[in-house]
């Protein structure tokens, strides 16, 4: 586990790297937010971002996903994974924010954890991006480079990787810790091949030595 200097370090040089960091789902207010972070569960944001600007476009309000059919709707997402279960939650969120909320996505995060297609992770975000409320939203990128890292252990849940890193990180920089720690899991450190070779942290990364070490290289602290 790193100590907190170390995570200090850590969180400065992924703010060099990557100081724009931000969220890349289209979007012009909460509601759309929502919907394009409901879409995104086990789908790329590049893959969302293809099929909101039409949809958007189409759905202005929670009313138009309810009274639009659901084959239709259906058919409007078919390119996202698990678009029928989407379109369901989609349309019952819509009927819950009509219902419960005059129309308007709830600023709190246990009321948008209510609404349908809503886990802890959306939740996060929206009430990060949209209300600028201090949240850590754990995605796979988040949870992967705070596991290699060192920062969590491997056996960390997704909640207990959240709680560890709103103890280790200042609350106030929360929202920006979370948008850097997944451009540096999408862009550098990635699941599959992440850039060791060139990594300003790999020193104090667990993973990163193991896959060097394999390779005849060692990296010391």
């Amino acid at each position: 586990m790193l100590t907190k200097a170390q995570v200090e370090f850590v969180l400065k040089t992924m703010g060099e790297m990557f100081p724009d960091a931000e969220c890349e789902l289209t979007h012009s207010n909460p509601f759309e937010l929502t919907i394009a972070v409901v879409l995104s569960a086990q789908a790329t944001d590049a893959l969302v971002n293809k099929v909101t600007p039409a949809l958007f476009e189409k759905y202005k309000t929670p009313e138009n996903y309810v009274e639009v059919p659901l084959e239709e709707l259906e058919n409007d997402i078919r390119s996202i994974g698990l678009f029928r279960s989407k379109a369901k939650n989609i349309k019952k969120l819509a009927q819950s924010l009509i219902e419960d909320y005059n129309g308007e996505v709830p600023r709190e995060r246990d009321e948008l954890i209510k609404l349908a297609g809503v886990g802890r992770k959306t939740a996060n975000v929206v009430a990060s991006v949209a209300f600028d409320e201090p949240a850590i939203a754990v995605d796979t990128h988040v949870e992967r480079v705070s596991k290699r890292l060192g920062i969590c252990r491997w056996k960390d849940s997704v909640l207990e990787v959240e709680k560890t890193l709103m103890k280790k990180v200042p609350k106030d920089e929360w929202s920006i810790t979370h948008h850097r720690l997944i451009f540096f899991g999408r862009y550098h450190c990635k699941a599959q091949s992440p850039n060791c070779m060139a990594c300003p942290l790999v020193a104090l990364c667990r993973e990163g030595k193991k896959r060097l070490k394999k390779k005849g290289i060692v990296v010391g602290e």
